[in-house]
């Protein structure tokens, strides 16, 4: 539908993905579940304020043991649809790009939500959830498939303990 040549990197400066992920992409991890500190008083960088980013829960550089979540969705919103379909006056800047007839389908879904709790370390991460998340992982326990696996499908999701049999030490004792 689009009669502008643009590139994903325009789309993504234009805030297109704020369409269909209107909440944050993750928070801390800490004493408290949503734990704050995101955004620290006289430490900045400061809330950026543009869609698709303004609900970001932190802008924080990362330090090693710092836990947080990483929280990629999609939802169908009617409102932030109709607004990215039609604007005001027929004249959104992103509805050249949406098909509408395809968005329309899912209508009524509501949307979907994933959630890594991750560790960052001093050369990466450490991704402490261990649920399906590959198309191949979940067709395989829709089908009745043991989980967790024996094997490592996707090794670049940083589940290090994904094919560890020994359980998790118990907490220690308050």
């Amino acid at each position: 539908k689009n009669q502008t040549p643009t590139t994903i990197d325009d789309l993504v400066e234009m805030r297109l993905g704020a369409v269909f992920m209107p909440h944050g992409l993750g928070h801390f991890i800490g004493i408290d579940t949503h734990d704050v500190g995101g955004y620290l008083k006289g430490i900045h960088p400061q809330r950026i304020q543009q869609p698709g980013l303004s609900k970001l829960r932190t802008a924080r550089n990362l330090k090693e043991n710092m836990v947080l979540t990483v929280e990629p969705g999609c939802y169908f919103i009617d409102h932030l649809l109709d607004q990215a379909l039609n604007g005001d006056d027929d004249n959104s800047p992103f509805s050249q790009y949406l098909n509408k007839d395809k968005i329309n389908q899912y209508r009524g879904f509501g949307g979907v939500r994933l959630e890594d709790v991750v560790v960052i370390t001093s050369d990466g991460f450490v991704n402490y959830t261990l649920c399906p998340r590959t198309i191949d992982e979940i067709e395989y326990v829709m089908s009745g498939g043991k989980w967790p696996p024996l094997r490592d499908e996707a090794p670049e999701l940083g589940r290090e303990r994904l094919t560890d049999p020994t359980p998790l030490p118990a907490p220690p004792s308050l």
